[in-house]
């Protein structure tokens, strides 16, 4: 399974996501986020490829994050196991660097936040800033 995820730090942090397929509203949980993507623990993956915004709703930020993402990879809920549960990997995507800088500077600080800095530093590779 490793061989489908991006090389980026993974943090085990839940967090809320919503996004919509045709006409249907989803809200489901991500248990785990990069700066490159995440995986969205649901029994209703996507298709691969399919591309869609989907919103994360972190704690301390007034409005949810809204992100563009790409499906990579699915399990679904019949070939879903205890070490990898139905859900779809999600490789996010950007407009510009500008956007992808932004969105990177965020999640570095909620894996600070809810992980600390030595360890969101481990996961990400480089030594955090402890900065308010």
């Amino acid at each position: 399974m490793s061989d489908r995820r991006n090389t980026g730090g993974r943090a085990a942090i839940e967090l809320n996501v919503e996004y919509k397929r045709l006409n249907t509203f989803f809200a489901d949980y991500t248990r785990n986020i990069s700066k490159g993507g995440t995986f969205i623990r649901t029994d209703r993956p996507l298709d691969v490829n399919t591309e869609f915004v989907f919103a994360l709703s972190i704690k301390n930020l007034a409005e949810p994050l809204r992100l563009r993402g790409r499906v990579k990879w699915i399990v679904r809920p019949v070939d879903a196991t205890p070490d990898s549960p139905a859900g779809m990997g999600i490789e996010f995507q950007y407009n510009d660097e500008k956007e992808r800088r932004e969105t990177e500077a965020i999640v570095e600080k909620l894996m600070a936040n809810e992980l600390g800095d030595e360890l969101a530093g481990k996961l990400l590779g480089h030594k955090l800033s402890t900065k308010a």
